[in-house]
């Protein structure tokens, strides 16, 4: 757990990412993206969209539209185009909470830290589900979305005004995030950052990102939440 001298550690705040983190839904995110982008008639590679997770959905389009076209989308281009990625993902098969993640969510609850939604999406079929399977966990006024910042992942923008809802400092704060782009957000934050492997981006990829700690599954983060919190948090 040692860091920069970090010898140590009283978490009070867990900044916890959606999408391939919460949820089992990166696939479905891709097939949307891969399908929005495809009916434009440009180019793109099905697998592209996973290294994008976390962006804004204004950052994913632009970047497709710089390639494409030398260009960003207008502002108006952007929102409807971005609000037909999120009809088609709406129109697939609902996914599942993440295996293990609200397992891990409760292990964090019962240890008394808060815990603050940081997502880059701002896809309103999962946000609405929630309350429901995270009872508790991220009321509004816990969350951040792609609506809420300016600079999206790997700007550390998010996981910061995660902080801020929280009233904690980096030094109390654990970010969590499955992709590389949200592991170098919350690295850049100060935040203890935990990557999780639940997709195809290798466990070096984040440790690359500036991850703190890589584990292979939502499922072993759950079962080392004691392990990394009992040890330091001796107010709780």
């Amino acid at each position: 757990m040692e860091r920069n001298g970090l010898m140590s550690f009283a978490p009070a705040a867990a900044l916890i990412d959606m999408d391939g983190t919460l949820y089992d839904s990166m696939g479905h995110h891709a097939d949307a993206w891969y399908r929005m982008i495809s009916e434009l008639g440009i180019d793109c590679d099905h697998d592209e969209f996973f290294m994008y997770e976390g962006r804004t959905g204004v950052d994913t389009i632009n970047i497709i539209f710089r390639r494409a076209y030398g260009h960003d989308a207008s502002p108006e281009e952007a929102k409807e185009l971005y609000r037909r990625k999120t009809v088609l993902f709406s129109e697939m098969p609902p996914v599942a909470p993440m295996p293990g993640a609200q397992r891990m969510v409760k292990e964090l609850l019962d240890r008394r830290l808060t815990t603050v939604l940081v997502t880059g999406s701002g896809q309103n079929t999962l946000l609405s589900r929630l309350d429901k399977d995270y009872p508790g966990a991220f009321p509004e006024g816990m969350r951040v979305t792609g609506h809420d910042v300016t600079k999206g992942k790997p700007h550390p923008e998010p996981f910061l005004k995660g902080m801020q809802l929280a009233g904690v400092n980096a030094e109390n704060s654990i970010a969590i995030d499955n992709a590389p782009l949200g592991v170098m957000a919350g690295a850049a934050s100060g935040a203890f950052t935990i990557g999780v492997t639940t997709g195809p981006i290798p466990e070096q990829a984040l440790l690359d990102a500036g991850a703190d700690i890589v584990y292979p599954s939502m499922e072993a983060l759950a079962d080392n939440i004691g392990k990394l919190i009992n040890p330091f948090n001796m107010s709780i």
